[in-house]
């Protein structure tokens, strides 16, 4: 009995995959040609995996013309298929990821690209256990200028601050009812909602997954999943990194630890301060931030969160329990011992984050490198190397490091610099506030 005849009541599938920007693309496919997908995928062009944030074809791109645009083999990745909740007709989506037509997984995959890190740990009998906080605005963006939308039991905005609100939660009870009946349906595991400090801004936490493709397909599916659901509802759920000027920004917070092959946790010696393992995977952490902040700061708009003063780390350092510090190492019993990276914003693509943290983390404990001192205090206060500021800046960085080629490798690193470089040229054809707008719906 295939899954197709446990679910009669399915329309159509829809075949999805993630693509630099984190954007799902793919095809929607009638029910009865359905049962082939499943079982033996689909193709689409490889050059799919790597289009700028407006959906267009990357000009100076080798998957294009160079190639004449050459098929790739698009595979079901074990999971699924899932309920799309969002839509009103029954449909199924089927994540999937790219092949070369040989068999090999396709360099320019963000997901292919997390694999192939977590290769590495695996190889050294380890196992990163990952979770994500996932922050986001609720918008009414009906009416040209994006503001907070009205609440489904009051029909009264509420343009203040509201941070742990009950009240803020509540006047959208409905909404996050389906948020959390969805997460269930599609096998994420959302946690905890709180209201954050922007009007209309929120976060869910995911939980802890002993396999981190795992964890970033929780993310990149809530992401789908939350964005679906605000459009049934009547407004937008956006995850850019700032959608309100002199509000704050969304981040993406990652937690990690990492599990040797008995199952301990490498970053535990039984005391507050963790192990030489922990302080490692700082050290690695830390001296990667500027290279990568590209794939943390993915869009003009991420440069607007990262100032200082405004709730996301802008000094390069870590600290005991300090949500100021790039690297935050959080309190509670040693056997959790953990890493929370603060540096992503919500806009960002959950594969390319995680590969780029995990990635990092793995080199500091192969080198066994030792990070400086902790800080204590403000961050924003303190003389710290510094998040680079601008687009221009941790384009620049990425492309020549030889610490991210390693991690993504040199055909992957190569697709998002020219991704970059053609949105950096959007400004030539849309005005701001049509940038503002396509960022808005595509992040």
């Amino acid at each position: 009995m295939s899954w197709l005849d446990d679910h009669p009541e399915v329309e159509s599938l829809r075949v999805v995959a993630a693509d630099l920007n984190g954007q799902a693309r793919g095809k929607r496919v009638p029910r009865q040609h359905a049962r082939d997908v499943l079982e033996n995928g689909a193709r689409f062009p490889l050059s799919v995996m790597n289009l700028d944030i407006t959906g267009a074809d990357i000009e100076d791109s080798p998957l294009v013309f160079a190639t004449g645009d050459a098929d790739g083999v698009l595979r079901p990745t074990g999971r699924g298929p899932l309920p799309i909740p969002w839509l009103e007709t029954p449909a199924a989506l089927q994540q999937v990821w790219m092949f070369t037509d040989e068999g090999a997984p396709f360099a320019g995959d963000p997901r292919q690209a997390l694999a192939r890190v977590l290769e590495r740990y695996a190889a050294r009998g380890l196992t990163p256990v990952v979770a994500t906080e996932m922050e986001f605005y609720l918008i009414d963006d009906s009416g040209g200028v994006p503001t907070v939308p009205k609440s489904p039991r009051s029909g009264k905005r509420r343009p203040i601050a509201a941070i742990l609100s009950m009240q803020a939660l509540d006047a959208f009870d409905s909404f996050f009812n389906a948020v959390y009946a969805g997460c269930k349906a599609m096998e994420i595991p959302a946690d905890a909602a709180i209201s954050e400090a922007g009007p209309g801004q929120f976060e869910i936490n995911l939980k802890h997954q002993a396999d981190a493709l795992r964890a970033a397909d929780d993310a990149w599916l809530f992401k789908l999943l939350l964005k679906g659901l605000a459009r049934r509802h009547g407004f937008a759920g956006s995850f850019m990194a700032k959608p309100y000027a002199g509000q704050p920004g969304s981040g993406m917070h990652v937690h990690f630890s990492v599990l040797d092959s008995a199952g301990r946790n490498i970053f535990d010696n039984g005391r507050p301060e963790g192990s030489d393992a922990l302080r490692h995977a700082v050290a690695g952490c830390l001296a990667a931030i500027p290279a990568s902040t590209l794939i943390f700061a993915p869009h003009a708009n991420s440069y607007e969160r990262l100032v200082p003063g405004a709730h996301a780390p802008t000094g390069i350092s870590w600290a005991y329990e300090n949500r100021t510090a790039a690297l935050r190492i959080p309190g509670g019993a040693p056997a959790a011992r953990r890493i929370e990276h603060r540096v992503a914003g919500s806009d960002t693509n959950p594969y390319l984050v995680i590969a780029a943290i995990l990635g990092a983390a793995l080199a500091g404990i192969e080198a066994g490198a030792e990070p400086p001192a902790p800080i204590t205090g403000n961050a924003y206060a303190a003389d710290l190397p510094q998040v680079p500021a601008s687009w221009e800046e941790a384009l620049a960085l990425f492309e020549k490091d030889e610490g991210m080629t390693a991690i993504f490798g040199a055909e992957l690193q190569r697709n998002l610099v020219l991704t970059k470089r053609q949105e950096m040229r959007l400004g030539e054809r849309f005005t701001p506030e049509e940038l503002r707008d396509i960022c808005l719906d595509a992040v």
